[in-house]
């Protein structure tokens, strides 16, 4: 049996009733699905009873891989030791993907990251992860939990809370619960505004997010007297909408320091 590694965040799951559902929020709308850190298998048996599907793992766990390839003999081949978060994804699959797991904690942001850089690629996500960071994601503005990966997502993605996942179904178990979540890619294509200067000013915002946002505008390089009276800079973050955010970022693209 595969032991969990604690370096590589691993908690595997024994309920399989939620095993199931978290397959179950997968819809049928994309061929192609990819599971992250699969484990021992447990979303696994479900997602290779899927004959709508065309189903790749990828694990950086190589007593995992073993074991997957042992159990799982029909994917021997769609099995890729690799690491997720260095994977250029198109190696994979040059068409769109659904995207699946039960993601290791220790790396649930830097992921998520990346599904904002291949957003266009991925058009759905279903995953278990911490719940504060799941719940994080979801969150809307007027919340403490509102950040930056809640704006950069919901840019771009629908998102839903599913469910809450208790500690003990997990081995380890983990020190605080966990929950499920599916992302499903919007009908933006593009921002009105530069994107990569949309990142880096909720980035900048959210860096004070306790303050005005006056006080955090003040890193960016552009004629802040342009905007002195607007609204927005009496703001703290979390009482900005996406498009508030879109709204300010096309106020510094539009105003450069002369």
């Amino acid at each position: 049996m595969v032991k969990a590694k604690k370096h590589l965040g691993q908690h595997f799951l024994r309920d399989l009733d939620v095993a199931q559902r978290i397959v179950d929020g997968l819809s049928t709308s994309y061929k192609n699905v990819m599971e992250v850190g699969p484990g021992t298998g447990v979303l696994t048996q479900y997602l290779v009873k899927r004959e709508d599907i065309n189903l790749k793992l990828i694990e950086l766990d190589i007593e995992s891989v073993e074991y997957l390839k042992a159990h799982y003999f029909e994917l021997e081949n769609r099995i890729f030791f690799k690491d997720f978060l260095k994977l250029d994804l198109t190696e994979l699959f040059q068409e769109p993907f659904s995207l699946i797991g039960n993601f290791p904690y220790n790396i649930s942001g830097p992921l998520f990251f990346k599904v904002f850089e291949y957003r266009n690629q991925i058009p759905e996500v279903v995953g278990m992860l911490q719940k504060e960071v799941a719940e994080r994601l979801a969150s809307g503005p007027g919340t403490k939990k509102y950040g930056v990966l809640s704006v950069l997502l919901q840019a771009f993605y629908n998102i839903e809370y599913l469910f809450t996942v208790e500690a003990h179904v997990f081995d380890p178990p983990p020190k605080v619960q966990s929950g499920v979540i599916r992302l499903v890619r919007n009908e933006i294509d593009s921002l009105e505004c530069d994107e990569k200067l949309f990142v880096k000013v909720v980035k900048a915002i959210f860096n004070q997010r306790r303050k005005a946002i006056r006080n955090s505008m003040k890193s960016l390089d552009f004629n802040m007297d342009a905007i002195k009276d607007h609204d927005f800079l009496t703001r703290r973050p979390e009482q900005m909408s996406v498009q508030d955010f879109i709204t300010l970022t096309k106020m510094v693209q539009d105003n450069p320091n002369r």
